[in-house]
């Protein structure tokens, strides 16, 4: 007997196993002719074949996934799958469960888009967190479009009946063909280069994958990114989705909505602000009031009693210690005076111009040098005489030390 028996159920768990293991069959894609096309109206789920000359796969697309799908499917159409290979357990049948489906000739272009996006993702040009807020109150915004297209004339619409007051700036750029993308990151950098511009709108109306193929390049996509000033992305119609959408800091599904997001309604601004000055004029008068209330209730507090009481206090104190320092501040004064006048008195005793009064002289020489002894003066000596009331100029005949008596000094 084998060591081993297996059950069809495990047998077919093993095999579906190998292929969950397996990461070639996780992700993948395959191309072939869609027949037996089944759509279940109860589920919404597709059920068909896909083959090829030698062989036959099932395919299995959720509702989920299928309501993606841009086209309708139809028997004997060539399209290219993107899915998971996997064992459906209970009939043993292997199966493709598809997460996308392309009508051939689009695939290749998608998966340019796809190898595109997980590239710039991979980046991080598509975080959340790199992402530049949208002003809400813009004073001028860059409008990057078609002359010729129904984008422009439709945002432009939009403005003036939102908000004429807010300048447009017409960045004028090819939409499609081969150097749309150049002129559209051109024009990006341009309107970045500009005064006063705050936001800048891409956009362009409906068309197909070829045509919005400019949006879907890496030149757009890296302008994007590098832009300075919030950007906008309004491209096509609200189901067509490029690599512009993802990069932009904002995606607006069609250029008319873009506009309702970028233009502010110029009545509801008048509102706001209005709403403002009502806010700020309440907080104004309800600051006043508590400070009024303030006020009054500290001046009829005790404490506010209290401190005029004791200014009164420290008022009568000054008055007083003036009085006083006045007072003795006099009698200094005459004190002094009395003792400058004794001094005074004292001094004039001792001047020797009082002596003079008193039938005195004073003898000096002609030099001015007072002489004060006999024994300093020679014969022949000129001498200068002063009296009390004027000055003699002698000559000296005779010196004597003997008084005016004829006794010996």
């Amino acid at each position: 007997m084998p060591n081993r028996i297996f059950s069809v159920t495990e047998i077919n768990y093993e095999i579906n196993e190998m292929f969950k293991k397996d990461y070639k069959f996780w992700n993948c894609w395959v191309t072939g002719e869609i027949s037996n096309f089944k759509d279940h109206i109860s589920s919404g789920h597709w059920y068909f074949t896909l083959k090829d000359a030698n062989a036959g796969l099932r395919v299995v697309m959720f509702k989920t996934k299928n309501s993606l799908v841009r086209f309708a499917p139809q028997n004997g159409m060539e399209v290219i799958i993107r899915g998971s290979i996997r064992l459906y357990e209970r009939e043993g049948n292997i199966q493709l469960y598809a997460e996308e489906m392309f009508p051939i000739g689009v695939g290749t272009a998608y998966i340019a888009f796809e190898q595109l996006k997980n590239k710039l993702a991979e980046e991080g040009l598509f975080a959340p967190e790199r992402k530049k807020p949208i002003p809400k109150y813009p004073r001028k915004i860059a409008l990057v479009t078609s002359l010729s297209g129904a984008a422009l004339k439709d945002i432009l619409n939009i403005a003036k009946r939102r908000n004429p007051q807010v300048p447009i700036i017409i960045i004028p750029s090819s939409v499609q063909g081969e150097t749309a993308a150049k002129e559209i990151a051109k024009a990006i950098d341009k309107a970045n280069n500009l005064n006063d511009i705050d936001l800048i709108i891409v956009g362009r109306g409906g068309g197909s994958i070829e045509e919005l193929a400019p949006f879907n390049t890496e030149t757009v996509a890296r302008a994007i990114a590098n832009s300075n000033i919030p950007v906008i992305s309004a491209i096509g119609h609200e189901i067509d989705y490029t690599i512009a959408d993802f990069v932009a800091d904002l995606r607006a599904p069609t250029p008319s909505a873009a506009a309702e997001l970028a233009f502010p309604l110029l009545k509801d601004l008048k509102v706001t602000i209005n709403q403002y000055e009502e806010k700020l004029i309440s907080l104004i008068n309800n600051f006043l009031f508590r400070k009024e209330h303030q006020i009054n209730d500290f001046r009829a507090s005790q404490k506010l009693a209290q401190a005029a009481w004791r200014i009164g206090q420290y008022r009568q104190n000054l008055d007083d210690n003036a009085y006083r320092l006045q007072q003795s501040l006099a009698g200094f004064i005459a004190d002094r005076n009395g003792i400058l006048k004794l001094l005074g008195s004292k001094l004039n005793l001792l001047s020797p111009l009082n002596t003079l009064n008193r039938g005195y002289v004073l003898a000096y020489r002609q030099s001015g040098v007072l002489l004060d002894s006999v024994t300093k003066v020679s014969i022949g000596d000129e001498l200068i005489l002063k009296f009390k009331d004027g000055i003699v100029d002698c000559k000296v005949k005779k010196v004597s030390e003997d008084d005016l008596d004829g006794d010996k000094g």
